[in-house]
């Protein structure tokens, strides 16, 4: 008896090193040739621990990077319309070459989409040609609407709507670009390179889901369980084209005016596929976009961590407008040409000229709603939006801030200079001008 014991564990121990389960190796009974290495080294004099752990980590990486094809091949060749929104970040650029290597991009079965908020970094558009001569694919590129350059975006929404309200201006440069990028290009599978690793907002994504864009579209995310630390291994690994600014110390890359080097000295760099400096800055858990939004808060006074564009309701791309025509009082003014009449009239009107996005105009809403319903039929209360307007209420209106409520009659504008916006208040101010 004992001495079959003893043969039983000897037949144990010697197939150990040949034989692995399938969740090891892939299949039931499969040999394995990492566990008979491993078995080796433990005979061997010297254990190389580095070579080992090196070792694990390109097995890791070969099985992610097979995980991500295998979703992008099962998004991409089940769909009509694969579209892959490109932010030229490192995991995005880790996405651009693996659908390379399937050769999505050479043929066009999958189109990249860009989104221009006209306040990125110069880098960033000129690293966008670099890649598509690289790879042979021509990105579809979208901007505010209406706005050709950032000299008519200016003119359009005013320089610094992103310091006004930073709610509205990810709107104006991002979410409706991004929305009409989506629907102009048809998209019926989106592909993005959210990870697990990116923060507490994203710990639980997977690799498919449907995302709250459009009523439910589709949406695969390759390197869901990817680290940021992955990320630069791949890029490492096969010479990917990166966006230059990694080399002077961004982690990752959004807008100019509110994207930072970690650490702020730059002594963090990703340099010739090689880390320079505490690369622990850019890797440890919910870090890659530490250097992201800084500076910038929400309405509630919460950090802002999202640009908007992944989070539910994206689709609505403008708040409800003030004064809604077709319920107020309020005479809608929607042309420069009906503006230019009411100033030039006979009649001495009142007129608004807002933003429904103003916290200030949205105060005097119900004020302004009253005066309008007890002036009915006897005076002319109008508005007219301006904040898509700068340059025309600027030089018609002297507008320099919303809301501005001036008199207006026979070419004159007498503008109102309180803020005192009640009934009573702006009576005094319409009967004495």
């Amino acid at each position: 008896m004992m001495k079959a014991v003893v043969l039983a564990l000897a037949l144990l121990v010697n197939s150990a090193s040949a034989w692995v389960p399938a969740a090891v190796h892939g299949g039931v009974g499969a040999p394995s040739s990492a566990l008979a290495r491993a078995s080796s080294v433990r005979m061997a004099a010297g254990f190389d621990m580095e070579a080992s752990i090196q070792e694990t980590k390109d097995m890791r990486l070969k099985h992610l990077e097979e995980q991500a094809m295998y979703a992008l091949k099962l998004a991409v060749e089940n769909h009509e319309n694969p579209v892959f929104p490109n932010a030229l970040i490192a995991g995005d650029c880790v996405i651009t070459h693996l659908l390379d290597r399937l050769g999505y991009l050479k043929d066009g079965k999958v189109k990249v989409m860009v989104v221009d908020t006209f306040h990125l970094f110069p880098e960033t558009m000129s690293f966008l040609k670099e890649i598509e001569g690289h790879y042979g694919f021509n990105a579809e590129v979208f901007q505010a609407e209406g706005c050709e350059d950032k000299a008519e975006y200016d003119r359009k929404f005013g320089a610094d709507l992103w310091k006004e309200d930073i709610e509205q201006y990810d709107k104006v440069c991002k979410v409706e670009p991004f929305q009409r990028g989506l629907k102009t290009l048809e998209t019926d599978v989106m592909i993005n390179g959210r990870t697990r690793w990116q923060g507490f907002e994203r710990a639980y994504i997977d690799l498919f889901e449907n995302a709250p864009i459009g009523g439910g579209l589709a949406k695969v995310n390759p390197l869901a369980y990817w680290t940021f630390e992955d990320t630069f291994d791949y890029i490492a690994k096969y010479q990917v084209p990166h966006h230059p600014l990694h080399a002077k110390g961004y982690p990752s890359i959004g807008d100019a005016k509110d994207t930072i080097p970690i650490p702020e000295d730059g002594t963090t760099r990703f340099v010739d596929y090689t880390f320079e400096g505490d690369k622990t800055q850019w890797l440890d858990y919910a870090s890659e976009r530490k250097g992201r939004f800084v500076g910038l808060q929400n309405k509630d006074g919460s950090s802002k961590t999202e640009c908007g564009i992944h989070v539910a309701g994206a689709e609505r791309t403008f708040d409800r407008d003030l004064w809604e025509e077709g319920k107020s009082k309020v005479k809608h003014l929607g042309t420069q040409e009906e503006a230019l009449a009411l100033k030039d009239g006979d009649d001495k009107s009142l007129l608004v000229v807002y933003a429904p996005w103003c916290p200030h105009c949205q105060a005097m809403e119900e004020e302004y709603e009253k005066l309008a319903a007890e002036m009915d039929g006897k005076v002319t209360i109008a508005k007219y939006r301006g904040d898509e307007e700068r340059e025309f209420v600027t030089e018609q209106f002297n507008v320099k801030s919303f809301p501005t409520i001036s008199v207006v009659k026979g070419g004159a504008v007498t503008k109102y200079e309180s803020e005192e916006r009640d009934v009573a208040s702006l009576k005094a101010f319409f009967e004495s001008a």
